[in-house]
């Protein structure tokens, strides 16, 4: 069987971090989206998504296909029903196709013909931004539960307090010293090879991908994930931060979302309260406007590439698309615009030469090319997002 993982109509409501990724590349928990399904079905999966993807993230077709809403998380009933599909079924859930059996992918798909199974198990979907950080906590659990099944953690250094320790699992080469871990609220997951350096105060759920940092000092509190490769010190809440991204140093994060190849600087803070206390709107790129969240926490979502200077501030709810640059002092506005470059003050066009030579760069250092196909991805997203930059 060949499984292939689609879009579907929350691809807009999930920009800025879909602006570089199909919707199964969104990391939620330990694992990506993808990886979950992978792991779940014991198969590879390919993806439907945007043509200006497609090269990155190609579609594989076969005679026989299942195709996912990559926007459901997988559980293993779920899984079960979705591989016993035969052709003319499709699963629905609330209404919404979850999966479907086709001859011909690249076709649109009448689901009238359909037979519907209806599934009516809980499942996490992923349809908004917010989204990703306010079911970490779930997602968390869950990745945890199946990676760690049956298997027993690497040995922990006795030089740490630890409190629940049953709920504690390192992984292979993973180093953790002189630090509190507290799985009473969620479990703590360190990927293999990762480190969390001396000093730190970590309460779960939390997740630290493979050869992830934790500097010296930190203050984390979940449900929290840093992905691969990545570095974060300071004080963290309830936070999702894709793989090779930094916030290396003290200043706050909360109730955010951080793409790849991001940095922080140094006494960066972002507010995810409203000084009156009111549910925070934010940037839609689906419907061009701001939003209601329902949420009373809700901090910062920021697009691949983009970095900030040191001491730079954000208000609650603030959207900054791919490839921006910000260090002006004082308070940008709510909705920053993929390959801005400026602040509080003003924002001028951060022009895709200057930008890849950084990404060139950054990329370098953790040992990956930033290549044509990249910088095609990238110079897609800078026409797509021209409308946007009317400073």
């Amino acid at each position: 069987m060949n499984y292939i993982l689609f879009d579907g109509e929350v691809r807009n409501s999930l920009l800025p971090f879909t602006f570089t990724r199909p919707v199964a590349d969104i990391r939620i928990g330990i694992l990506t989206i993808r990886e979950k399904w992978e792991t779940l079905l014991g198969k590879s999966t390919s993806t439907k998504t945007e043509e200006y993807l497609s090269k990155k993230y190609p579609l594989v077709h076969s005679d026989v296909n299942i195709l996912i809403n990559a926007a459901f998380i997988p559980t293993k009933e779920l899984v079960s029903i979705i591989r016993n599909l035969q052709k003319g079924e499709a699963v629905f859930k609330d209404n919404l196709v979850v999966a479907y059996h086709a001859e011909d992918a690249t076709q649109k798909v009448n689901f009238s013909d359909f037979k519907k199974i209806h599934f009516d198990g809980e499942v996490l979907r992923v349809c908004n931004t917010w989204d990703i950080f306010s079911k970490n906590d779930i997602a968390i659990q869950q990745d945890f539960d199946m990676i760690t099944h049956g298997r027993k953690s690497a040995p922990i250094s006795s030089t740490n307090h630890l409190i629940n320790p049953e709920q504690i699992f390192l992984e292979e080469g993973a180093k953790v010293e002189y630090s509190i871990l507290n799985a009473t609220k969620g479990p703590i997951y360190l990927g293999k090879d990762s480190e969390v350096m001396e000093g730190n105060l970590i309460r779960g759920a939390f997740a630290l991908c493979e050869k992830a940092v934790v500097k010296m000092g930190a203050k984390i509190y979940g449900p929290t994930t840093v992905g691969p490769y990545g570095k974060v010190c300071g004080e963290i809440n309830n936070s999702v931060i894709f793989g090779y991204s930094s916030k290396g140093h003290d200043g706050y994060l909360g109730n955010s979302v951080l793409g790849e190849w991001c940095n922080i600087g140094a006494d960066s803070n972002n507010s995810n309260l409203k000084n009156n206390y009111a549910k925070v709107r934010l940037w839609n790129y689906g419907t061009e406007r701001f939003e209601h969240t329902g949420l009373q926490f809700c901090g910062l979502m920021m697009g691949d590439h983009s970095k900030t200077a040191i001491n730079t501030m954000f208000n609650t709810g603030t959207v900054i698309g791919v490839n921006a640059n910000i260090y002006v002092p004082g308070f940008p506005r709510n909705f920053v615009p993929s390959f801005s470059w400026g602040g509080a003050s003003g924002f001028t066009t951060y022009l895709p030469k200057k930008a890849f030579e950084a990404a060139e760069v950054m990329m370098a250092r953790r040992g990956v090319v930033f290549d044509e196909q990249e910088a095609a991805i990238l110079n897609h997203v800078f026409e797509l997002t021209k409308k946007y930059r009317n400073y």
